[in-house]
This record gives C-alpha cells, structure tokens and sequence, in this order.
C-alpha cells in the first residue's frame, strides 16, 4: 500500500486504501475545481471525518451523518489520515 507525506509530517492514504470500519479525517481533495466542489457539498470537506463502511468499486462511506456512495475512481481522490494513529 503506498502512503505520501503530506505537509504536517502524517502519511495520508487515498480513500479506497482505507480498510472497512476505519474513521479518517479527510486532509485533501485531489481533483477538479468543479469535482471538489460537489464532494465538499456531499460532506467531503478537508477535516471532516469519515468512516468507509464498505469497499470496492463503490465505496459506501458515513459522513455528517449521512451514508454517501463514491465510485473507487471517485475516492481515489480524496486523500485521507487515520486518526487514531493508525498508519
């Protein structure tokens, strides 16, 4: 599983590397103006938290509360941390 380092020292994963279960804090959106746009006003705002419910070509993730379908090329681009020290 490849991790990258974001600016604050912690590794960050993209979504679809997260395991079913784990809460992550969403640290950066990598995508189009346009496409963060619409994750953020799905919930997917930088420091928000997530737990990925299940995984695969459609990801089911809770966030603000509410169960969220991604498509794995979607998630990809979310890039999280564990933050329960996970890594």
């Amino acid at each position: 599983m490849e991790t990258s380092q974001n600016h604050l020292g912690a590794a960050s994963l993209d979504l679809t590397q997260v395991s079913s279960g784990d809460e992550v804090r969403v640290r950066h959106l990598a995508c189009s103006p346009t496409t963060c746009q619409r994750l953020r006003e799905m919930g997917f705002c930088e420091n928000a938290l997530v737990t990925k419910i299940r995984g695969g070509a459609d990801l089911v993730c809770w966030v603000c509360g509410t169960r969220v379908a991604l498509s794995a090329r979607l998630a990809k681009q979310i890039l999280v941390e564990h933050v329960d020290g996970k890594s």
